[in-house]
């Protein structure tokens, strides 16, 4: 992994790599105070969507790392800046937390339960049955189903818990309609991770948990892949999947050693 420290920017999953839960991962804060201290470009790029970057921000400085919030890039915000290329000043019934609804808002969307435009999903603790049967209603009468990223489970210090692709899968199986996700592996959120860090694909890594989004995203956007095997995806996972990463590391901690070894 020495090639690595030839690299100019980083793009960094958060849930599994940097953290889980409320406790911070091994080698997390030395891997950001050496991105500092050799001038690399990073950029924090989650699929959660429950939370606003000033509240990761914020999150990351209770752990003891200290990030401005122009680091932190979510599904929320990818999610908002596609509808709104798609739709301008368009309406959304959501499912979500309030980092998703701020971040429609923001982009001049309208909250709407009649004949919306969209409904949109993202990760949420209030979900509920009516919520549910009214998503699948209004995506019969003709909404787009968009959901923020197709991420299962995410991890936690408890344990695996539902994502935004188990709390959308009712609907789409309900309504017979496929989502459209625009999380990790989408490019489109890669492309603005990129476009955000100012960098080439040739100078960029990508480091994540998931073979799945993280890994998959990185090859088809032809920029280097580091896998921690901190977050959902073991060794023994590896043999599954037709792609495989650059570079496999235990931990945050490991990648620091291995590349200033």
């Amino acid at each position: 992994m020495k090639e690595l420290r030839n690299k100019h920017a980083f793009i960094i999953d958060m849930d599994g790599v940097v953290y889980h839960g409320d406790t911070l991962l091994p080698g997390a804060a030395e891997f950001v105070s050496w991105l500092e201290a050799n001038g690399k470009k990073f950029l924090f790029l989650t699929n959660a969507s429950d939370k606003a970057p000033r509240e990761l921000r914020q999150k990351l400085s209770r752990l003891g790392i200290e990030v401005p919030k122009e680091n932190f890039y979510t599904s929320a915000l990818a999610t908002a800046s596609f509808l709104r290329s798609q739709c301008p000043g368009g309406t959304a019934f959501v499912i979500g937390e309030a980092g998703l609804i701020n971040a429609l808002y923001q982009a001049g969307f309208t909250m709407s339960d009649v004949r919306p435009d969209y409904v949109v999903v993202g990760d949420t603790r209030s979900y509920s049955y009516e919520r549910l049967e009214k998503a699948v209603h209004l995506v019969l009468e003709g909404a787009r189903l968009i959901g923020t990223s197709c991420d299962i489970s995410d991890p936690t210090e408890n344990g695996v818990v539902p994502s935004t692709g188990a709390l959308i899968s009712p609907i789409e199986l309900t309504a017979g309609r496929k989502a459209y996700f625009v999380g990790k592996p989408n490019p489109l959120m890669m492309r603005h991770a990129i476009k955000r860090l100012g960098c080439s694909r040739e100078q960029t890594v990508i480091i994540g948990d998931r073979m799945d989004t993280d890994i998959v995203a990185g090859i088809e956007t032809e920029i280097e892949t580091v896998l921690v095997l901190s977050g959902v995806t073991a060794r023994e996972d590896l043999a599954r999947f037709a792609y495989a990463p650059r570079h496999v590391a235990g931990n945050l901690a490991e990648v620091m050693a291995a590349m200033t070894s």
